[in-house]
């Protein structure tokens, strides 16, 4: 259960924005804060077999763009190449290895902006 939790949440992280509003909401009190199925039911003011469904869906749509669009993938094995460069920076000595050190953390935490006027 608790790796198909931090899946979601993973997968949550890139595309939830793509998700409808319900969907959000749902899967980040099932999955984030740890509501239960009846608890969403009650605020949501529908059935558990309808929170059931909702949550379904959205993971499947989470688990289609990841299909498609591969960031999540991507990501995880862009940090690892990031991990294994810094454990070979840093049994390096001297003023190079922390100027490395230094350009490799401001490249893991380079973030797209958006531009436009």
């Amino acid at each position: 259960m608790l790796e198909r939790t931090n899946r979601v949440n993973t997968l949550f992280d890139f595309y939830g924005a793509l998700l409808t509003d319900k969907q959000q909401s749902i899967l980040s009190l099932y999955y984030q804060d740890n509501f239960s199925l009846g608890e969403i039911a009650a605020d949501f003011e529908v059935s558990r077999q309808a929170v059931y469904e909702h949550l379904k869906r959205a993971e499947q749509s989470l688990e289609d763009y990841e299909g498609k669009l591969r960031l999540a993938e991507q990501f995880a094995r862009k940090s690892q190449a990031a991990s294994e460069l810094e454990a070979l920076i840093k049994r390096r000595q001297g003023e190079d290895s922390r100027r490395m050190l230094e350009l490799l953390s401001r490249l893991l935490t380079i973030e797209v902006k958006d531009d436009t006027p």
